[in-house]
């Protein structure tokens, strides 16, 4: 399987050309902080995998892009149909502040895992990326709790489902972390191990 900068000769400036255009437009009307958002890094670090060939940063944001693109739809969806969210997290888009060709960037969520699934068929798929991604999201979850409870960044004062804490706060993040690996990474990575070859360095 083709790896390193030579893999993806044409989506690799695209990734380029997306990251120069969504980068600054994300920190002008979200500011710094939302760059913690898992979503958001994984934007970041998805181009960085489609600049480099990396099959491991590929593959470690697949883990974490599917499920959260297939929910953010999910949540539009509901809002276009019937007026209501469905999961929730979607609310900044009607936010009327920001420009509508701002909050259209968001669309990556459909894009981005419909980009990291054509590119595993070229570099396959690194079952070093479920330990990865749970690595980065138990830098962020711990690094969200440090932002103003306001923000609930990556839900780590209240979980998603319940709008709960679930106690002090190594306890809580324990638990949204043990849910994200459990629930969505867990999954994906059996379901991405299956469909697509695995990497040489990973076998």
């Amino acid at each position: 399987m083709t790896a390193g900068t030579t893999a993806f000769p044409v989506l690799r400036w695209v990734a380029l050309a997306w990251t120069v255009v969504w980068l600054p437009a994300y920190i002008r009307f979200w500011g710094w902080a939302n760059l913690l958002h898992l979503c958001d890094i994984a934007v970041l670090l998805s181009c960085a995998g489609l600049w480099w060939g990396s099959s491991l940063l590929i593959s470690s944001q697949a883990v974490s892009s599917l499920t959260a693109g297939i929910l953010w739809s999910i949540d539009i969806g509901s809002r276009l149909l019937t007026g209501r969210f469905l999961v929730g997290g979607t609310e900044y888009m009607w936010d009327a502040r920001v420009p509508l060709w701002a909050r259209l960037l968001s669309t990556f969520h459909i894009g981005l895992p419909l980009a990291l699934l054509w590119a595993m068929r070229k570099v396959g798929y690194d079952r070093r990326a479920l330990a990865l991604q749970a690595a980065i999201a138990a830098v962020l979850f711990v690094a969200s709790r440090f932002l103003p409870s306001g923000f609930n960044m990556n839900y780590a004062y209240q979980d998603p489902l319940f709008h709960r804490s679930w106690g002090p706060a190594p306890v809580h993040l324990a638990v949204i972390f043990v849910g994200a690996v459990a629930f969505l990474y867990w999954p994906t990575h059996l379901l991405l191990s299956w469909i697509f070859p695995v990497t040489s360095a990973a076998k």
